[in-house]
C-alpha cells in the first residue's frame, strides 16, 4: 500500500518538488505543483470517508490526480477511485490511499497528471 509519505518522497525523487501547505485550517493538506509555470498536478489530503461516497466518518488519506477525460468515468467506477474531490470532476479523479488500488497505477496515474499540467 502506498503512503502519503511514498507518494510525497516519489515527487521529490522525480521531479524535484516538494509539498505546499496553502491552508492554515488543514495544515495536513499538500499540494504538489510545477516549479516552472506553477501548476497543480498533485493534492494530498485527509479526509472524512463520507465526502468520497464510502461508509463512515473515519478520516482516509486521498491524492486527486488531473487525467485524460475520457478515463475520469472509468476509473471512478472501480474500488479505490472516486469522483474528483473539490476538484473539476471532468478532467481529475480522487485515489484512495488505503491499498485498495494498486501502486503501480497510483504512481502512473501522478506521473500523466504531472505531464498533462506540464
Amino acid at each position: 500500500m502506498v503512503t502519503r509519505k511514498e507518494l510525497l518522497e516519489y515527487a521529490d525523487e522525480n521531479y524535484n518538488t516538494k509539498p505546499e501547505h496553502l491552508w492554515a485550517k488543514y495544515p495536513t493538506y499538500e499540494v504538489l505543483r510545477h516549479n516552472s509555470n506553477r501548476k497543480w498536478y498533485a493534492v494530498i489530503m485527509d479526509i472524512p470517508r463520507n465526502k468520497v461516497g464510502l461508509d463512515g466518518e473515519e478520516l482516509i488519506d486521498i491524492m486527486d490526480v488531473k487525467c485524460e477525460p475520457d478515463m475520469v468515468p472509468l476509473l471512478s467506477s472501480q474500488k479505490g477511485f472516486c469522483e474528483a474531490y473539490h476538484m473539476n470532476k471532468k478532467h481529475w479523479i480522487t485515489i484512495v490511499l488505503d491499498g485498495t488500488a494498486a501502486d503501480e497505477e497510483i504512481y502512473n496515474l501522478l506521473d500523466m497528471s504531472y505531464e498533462l499540467t506540464k
